[in-house]
């Protein structure tokens, strides 16, 4: 069926009918069709008249002209309206930017697609609560913090019509992702506590919303706590310019709870209402293009990326260009992991066979050969490290506090490694939002995946500090960093990390209970014992591990879990401790979902200046 699909797409190929490689100007059926600026004396030719007449007839408008003066295209237009011809400007568009190639399809081929639909809102106003009540899942219970930090895609059927969600983050930091979320969105739907009302990142999300001009909906959540005031909130938005229907607007107000699942019935009711008076229409009969929701780094898969498919039909083994990266995609799943050989308009899917991460909010499309796809990339890579070459030992924060204190204007470097790249990129955005007159963030290297060697000696060459979210070195790494006098500061909260940074740049930095890694235990061997749980047969690669201690579970540099020893014994004998070289059974308090070659830290907290 894939074949089939690809074979009827070859119609629609983007190269042959969209890309404009080479200059145009040319008269056709009377239109004049050019993708550049041009002379008086240029453009008398192409229309075969005299270039006096054109200037003659600009001086009667009030227009002095020479014969070699280049006119723009307001001048241009007039000039043919006046000798008898339409015109039209085209853009130069070459392959390497396909995300800004005009795709017009043909009215018959246009088929309904399921909307594309946002959930925003302020932290905690219980976004990722309302998934969860529509698709009956428990999304919220494995967030950091209780926060999403990372947009997540998903498609729910309801009375036989499909509806695709994009659920962002709430918290400021994560701005540039929500932007990115409206700016493929049909619908927002603008989540507000009853019991909070608007807060700064509702009226975040209403501009978000109103700038991608998108009708939003508005889901009053919270309706059953005590203290939930509907009519208060109503009069809160009306000053923003979301208005009630009841009052003579244009949004739809529901009133839900999410955690009991009231109202949101009425709220899906509602968003098919707004979509079917959209009128939303895709072609899925062309090469499918779209934009990257999430992609990270999978130890067993490699690079891996969330797209959405918003126009044509993303097949299983096309070859696509996804930011500087290409592949044949070999595997695609749904949100449900679900292996599915075609993605039409509006579905998000997960994709491997890509040659390297892309960054979230990168543009996709597919093309019909291996070759072509390819080329393009390179020439787009290319085109990347230019740019970053236009525009471009380890330091620490307490270098950082005594340079202010000493008056210096100080400009740091930045290197941010994090789980996913729409956190890196988040994280990026709200670090450059602290700059301030004496000191400045110079953000060096931003990527998804663990620390590793080469970011221990950029950072070193350049004099960096390496902040690292939901990513852990290894033993290895750390004596690397060490050795260099690089400077590595772990978080899994965003508050705290941007927190830490202000705090610095600020001469704040105080005594405070900070990490201590005391050592790692690298997995061996696993036995599965009834009534204990999975015990891990490990060997201490580094350092010591304790009794009892806190420890967190590594895989690929990526944390996966955190919690406490529950038992650590030497052959059949309990330990206090046990240190580097020598072999141990270990068991994790409520974790029986070890691997081998997984990594256990263990660490303790102690005050550091």
């Amino acid at each position: 069926m894939a074949n089939k699909q690809k074979d009827s797409r070859r119609a629609n190929i983007p190269a042959n009918n969209s890309f404009k490689n080479k200059e145009t100007v040319k008269v056709h059926n009377g239109v004049f069709v050019y993708t550049r600026n041009m002379s008086v004396a240029e453009l008398a030719k192409e229309l075969n008249i005299n270039a006096t007449d054109i200037i003659k007839f600009l001086f009667l408008n009030k227009k002095m002209v020479t014969i070699n003066q280049t006119l723009d295209d307001e001048t241009i237009g007039l000039i043919c309206l006046e000798f008898g011809y339409d015109f039209k400007k085209e853009k130069v568009v070459s392959e390497e930017n396909f995300e800004e190639v005009e795709i017009v399809d043909k009215p018959e081929d246009l088929k309904p697609r399921a909307p594309i639909v946002t959930i925003m809102g302020h932290v905690d106003h219980g976004k990722t609560t309302l998934i969860d009540a529509i698709r009956s899942s428990k999304l919220v219970d494995t967030e950091v913090g209780g926060i999403s930090q990372a947009i997540g895609a998903y498609q729910k059927e309801i009375s036989g019509q499909k509806i695709t969600f994009l659920d962002t983050p709430g918290h400021e930091a994560f701005t540039a992702m929500r932007s990115r979320g409206a700016a493929v969105t049909d619908i927002v739907v603008l989540v507000v506590a009853a019991d909070d009302g608007v807060m700064p990142q509702t009226v975040e999300a209403i501009s978000h919303a109103k700038a991608a001009g998108v009708p939003i909906i508005v889901a009053i959540n919270k309706i059953d706590k005590e203290g939930a005031n509907p009519e208060k909130l109503k009069n809160e938005l009306m000053a923003y310019d979301i208005i009630p229907e009841e009052y003579g607007g244009q949004n739809i107000f529901c009133e839900i709870s999410a955690k009991k699942k009231l109202g949101i019935s009425e709220l899906l009711e509602a968003i098919l209402v707004v979509a079917e008076m959209l009128e939303l229409k895709a072609n899925p009969d062309r090469y499918a293009i779209g934009t990257v929701i999430e992609a990270n780094l999978d130890k067993g898969e490699g690079p891996k990326a969330t797209l959405l498919v918003q126009n044509g039909t993303l097949s299983f083994q096309d070859y696509v260009v996804v930011g500087t990266a290409y592949g044949k995609i070999r595997r695609m799943t749904n949100e449900y992991k679900k292996i599915v050989k075609i993605a039409t308009p509006s579905t998000p899917v997960s994709v491997i066979g890509l040659s390297e991460v892309p960054n979230a909010g990168d543009h996709f499309m597919a093309f019909p050969t291996e070759k072509q796809a390819r080329d393009i990339a390179m020439k787009r890579s290319l085109i990347k490290k230019q740019e970053e070459l236009n525009s471009s030992g380890g330091a620490s924060l307490d270098d950082l506090f005594n340079r202010i204190h000493e008056g210096e204007v100080s400009v740091v470097n930045i290197i941010i490694k994090a789980d996913t790249t729409g956190s890196a990129e988040a994280i990026k955005s709200s670090l450059l939002k602290l700059n301030n007159e004496q000191v400045k963030l110079n953000i060096i290297h931003c990527t998804a995946g663990a620390i590793s060697d080469s970011d221990i000696m950029l950072a070193s060459a350049s004099g960096a500090i390496i902040y690292g979210f939901n990513v852990r070195p290894s033993s290895t790494i750390s004596q690397k960093a060490e050795q260099e006098k690089v400077e590595i500061r772990l978080h899994r909260i965003i508050y705290d990390l941007l927190n830490e940074m202000e705090a610095a740049m600020k001469g704040m930095l105080k005594k405070e209970k900070v990490e201590s890694v005391t050592g790692q235990a690298e997995v061996r061997s696993l036995i599965k014992i009834s009534k204990i749980g999975t015990v891990a047969g490990c060997y201490v690669t580094s350092g010591v591990i304790k009794a009892n201690s806190n420890v967190r579970i590594l895989r690929n540099g990526i944390i996966t879990y955190e919690g406490k020893i529950k038992s650590l014994k030497r052959f059949k004998d309990d330990a206090k401790e046990v240190k580097e070289g020598y072999e141990c059974g270990i068991n994790i308090e409520n974790f029986n979902d070890l691997k081998e070659l997984d990594i256990i830290e263990g660490y303790e907290m102690v005050e550091k200046e």
